[in-house]
């Protein structure tokens, strides 16, 4: 095919929207890159599958490669409207100042916008975040009400508080559902993001709700509190934003017989929450958004607009100095980069990609801080990076901070950016690296050396790699984002 027919053939799958029949004619994910105005346009073909959307689309875990739209309807037809139900436990919401700016303008009949940030159960499209916006707009349906979805899949507070100015507060929502519990639940980040939201605009509210994993059913069901949750407490605490417990009735559900928290099959005469341990199925959710509704009707009576106010950190290195950045807009570029249009799946969070497939390609930068990061898209082709900052090269540990995807120093001489979750798909993902604070010049470069692809994918995940052996034979990195924690100088 030359290069004005495959131009015309990409363009009109674009139009298309890669249809399913296509997809599978495709039998596995490629990449095609062709020439467009002088521009490189990265199209990534992905099967996807369209049976069972429940479990394939709805459930993030099966399908976390790529970004949702930023805005969403709160009013879908195929999104349950929940009620609030007969349970009633005084730990489930901690009201605290409550939402008092948000209730103030839906009683005074204003529009609003409601932001949702946190991980794959965010950014599901059952798990709770829908419900929830229908259930606002029940309650005030006069009122003109917007939704953000600002979920990431995979990734905790310390990305979220990069992406948040990026990704909601520049649309000046009113309130913000922060979800990161499962995520790691790393607390300096929780801090950052309640920090940064409030220096932006003190008259938003927040409210930090906690989904839990597989086992700590029994925690709740025994009178206590996860250990991660705990420490999003001392935040929520310190800061006085209301908090919801969203597993509460299904853990104590379970403990009566009524729910199966993990579960792949039917189950009559029982609540199946969730197939996976983790991401709700619809009844799950609707569990979940429950919860938030009753949280809502305790809150709703506290309706006087306040300036809420920033009382000293709690944690002193947290991440509200955390931000993100357009990579031509931060960094140069040498040897062999090429912008890229990245295929719709991730333009909500990337306008542009820059890809480099020859080893040696680098990027220079400089910012007055404590990390640097990269937020990028994994794939089978992912290769490795060396680093160098202040002039001497910086070699990481193997595994990064807990709850987190930040690496120290240590004795790994390349960030690997392949992954098991990079077997036969694209997806997206980052990797922060912490210094010490200062000025810092950092220098990125694509390694030539191959990770052990084989192994990280592990027996359970050798048919593509033996199949298409030369996808991941390849050395390509797709840079995103480069994330700072500090300020660009």
């Amino acid at each position: 095919m030359n290069q004005q027919k495959l131009k015309s053939a990409t363009q009109r799958r674009a139009h298309q929207g890669y249809t399913a029949g296509l997809i599978k004619k495709a039998c596995s994910s490629a990449v095609v890159l062709y020439r467009e105005c002088g521009r490189i346009v990265l199209a990534l073909l992905l099967w996807t599958g369209t049976a069972q959307a429940q479990t394939k689309e709805d459930l993030i875990a099966a399908s976390q490669a790529g970004a949702s739209p930023l805005f969403f309807s709160v009013n879908a037809e195929k999104v349950p409207l929940v009620t609030t139900g007969n349970f009633s436990d005084p730990r489930e919401c901690t009201v605290r100042n409550g939402l008092p700016n948000f209730f103030h303008k839906v009683r005074a009949g204003k529009p609003v916008t409601a932001g949702f940030i946190g991980g794959s159960i965010t950014q599901g499209n059952a798990c709770y975040r829908p419900q929830t916006a229908k259930y606002l707009q029940s309650m005030f349906p006069d009122v003109p009400l917007k939704a953000i979805n600002a979920g990431v899949s995979g990734t905790g507070t310390d990305l979220g508080a990069c992406r948040l100015r990026d990704q909601l507060l520049q649309y000046h929502p009113d309130l913000i559902f922060v979800e990161f519990a499962v995520n790691g639940a790393y607390a300096p980040g929780m801090e950052g993001i309640v920090r940064q939201i409030w220096q932006f605009d003190p008259e938003i509210d927040i409210c930090l709700i906690y989904t839990i994993n597989n086992g700590q059913t029994k925690i709740y069901a025994e009178g206590g509190i996860p250990a991660n949750i705990q420490g999003l407490e001392k935040v929520a605490a310190h800061y006085g934003v209301p908090s919801v417990h969203l597993g509460l009735e299904a853990s104590l559900l379970e403990k009566d017989g009524k729910l199966l928290w993990k579960h792949s099959g039917e189950a009559p005469g029982k609540i199946v929450f969730s197939h996976d341990g983790t991401h709700p199925v619809l009844a799950g959710g609707n569990l979940y958004a429950a919860a938030i509704a009753r949280s809502m009707q305790q809150m709703k009576h506290t309706a006087e607009p306040v300036r809420h106010l920033l009382p000293p950190a709690l944690h002193p290195g947290n991440w509200e100095d955390a931000a993100m950045f357009a990579p031509l807009d931060l960094a140069t570029f040498k040897g062999g980069w090429q912008q890229a249009e990245p295929m719709k799946q991730f333009a909500p969070w990337f306008p542009y990609v820059m890809q480099a497939a020859t080893p040696g390609a680098s990027f220079t930068f400089r910012f007055s801080g404590t990390a640097f990061g990269l937020f990028t898209i994994g794939g089978p082709e992912a290769g490795q990076l060396r680093i160098t900052v202040d002039g001497q090269p910086v070699s990481l540990t193997d595994s990064p901070l807990a709850g987190t995807r930040i690496f120290s120093a240590g004795e790994q001489p390349l960030l690997n950016l392949f992954n098991r979750y990079c077997s036969n798909r694209y997806r997206g993902q980052y990797d922060l690296v912490a210094l010490e604070p200062g000025d810092h010049t950092v220098t990125i470069e694509l390694s030539g050396e191959q990770a052990d692809k084989a192994k990280i994918l592990g027996p359970q995940q050798q048919g593509d790699i033996s199949q298409h052996p030369e996808k991941y034979a390849r050395t390509v990195v797709y840079l995103g984002k480069i994330l700072l924690k500090g300020r660009r100088i």
